[in-house]
Parts: structure tokens; sequence; C-alpha cells
């Protein structure tokens, strides 16, 4: 919804006069281990996207979707959209337009050995457990790691896990949770700082900026 963003869709602001999404389409375009791309869009996004793809000449979009009313509801369609001979899906947030195709190949080939990888990266920021304005404690940052996407699965784990979670109603803020819930484990592999999130205007200038470097 970019509702951070000032109600302007953010994964059509450009980064150095190139759309977000087009950058992050062009990592998976770009990735030998991706053989297609179905995204997940709201409904007023299908026609944009579908240009965009057309413009930056993404030939591995063969499918551009209405999403669901949650992220889950939006990742299960585009799963159950695949072709029936698809073993593993690498699920991505459109809004992380920095990362690389060496990055995504590498959690790929971890699933491929694990049957469910996410990138993920150490905490740098002292962690607090709170209570409302209260310190209850300081959390033990080294066992903590913030997740990034793609995150790889093979195929019918995912779908099995999410079509659990949708029937239960569960709140989940990434895939790797539905997984989680179901009592299977999921390999980290090591992330980069770099593949940020766009939520907000400022990370506009903290994309450019790593872009840059």
């Amino acid at each position: 919804m970019s509702s951070r963003m000032g109600g302007t869709d953010k994964l059509f602001a450009p980064l150095f006069g190139v759309p977000i999404l087009a950058h992050t389409f062009l990592a998976f375009e770009h990735c030998d281990y991706i053989d297609e791309i179905i995204v997940a869009a709201a409904s007023e996004s299908i026609v944009p996207i579908g240009d965009l793809c057309k413009g930056y000449g993404i030939t591995k979009a063969t499918q551009i979707l209405r999403g669901g009313e949650s992220r889950t509801e939006s990742v299960y369609a585009a799963l159950m959209s695949a072709p029936p001979e698809t073993e593993y899906a690498a699920i991505h947030d459109g809004a992380r337009p920095l990362v690389k195709p060496a990055l995504i190949a590498e959690v790929v080939e971890c699933a491929f050995k694990y049957g469910a990888a996410v990138p993920a990266t150490p905490l740098t920021d002292t962690v607090k457990s709170t209570d409302g304005g209260n310190i209850i404690k300081t959390v033990d940052r080294n066992a903590l790691r913030a997740v990034q996407t793609p995150q790889v699965f093979q195929i019918g784990l995912i779908k099995g896990a999410l079509t659990k979670a949708i029937r239960e109603s569960a709140a989940l803020t990434d895939d790797c949770a539905a997984v989680e819930r179901i009592g299977m484990k999921v390999k980290i592999v090591a992330g980069s700082p770099g593949n940020i999130k766009i939520t907000a205007p400022a990370d506009l200038a903290i994309a450019e900026a790593l872009m840059g470097y």
C-alpha cells in the first residue's frame, strides 16, 4: 500500500532514473536459476507492471496477477499459478531492488540442499525487550538475525505451510514464518547489508548511495 511513502506507489519510484521494480526484476532476469517470474500486484498496477516488463526486457515475467488482501494471500495466489512442474519457489519483496543475482543463486542452492533457505544478517544495534514504555531486559543480539528475501522453498512445503496459515488466520510478516509454524527448519544464508527494503522516502536516498558506492 506504500502508506509510508505518502500514498505514492513506491515500486515505480526512480532509482537513478530506473523504477525500483525494474531493478528488482532485472536481478531475477539475470539469475540463471530463475526460470519464470510471477508477479502478485494490486489490480490497478497490473497494466503498468506489464508495460514496465516490456520496456525493460523482462522476458521471464510470464504472469502478472491480482494479489490478495494480505501478503500471505498474495504469495499463495502466485504459488498456485506456478506451472505444475515447478519444484522450488523464490519469494521476494518487489521493494528490495538492490538484491544481486549472486545472492539469489546462493539462497536457491541452499534450498536445493535443505528444502528451505533465507538470507539474513546479524544485528548491530542493541536490542531491548519492552513493556509499553519501559525496558524489561536486554536481548542477546548474537542469537538474532534480520531476515531478508528472496526466501526459497520446495514448493510443496511452502504451499502446505501457507494453506495452513490461511486456514488458521495466522498473522505472518514473512513466508519463513509459515514454515516455522509447521515445525520445519529454515537454513540461513549470509545476507547482504545492501539488500534493503524501500519503505520510506529516506530509503530511496540510502539505496542510491549504496548503488553509487
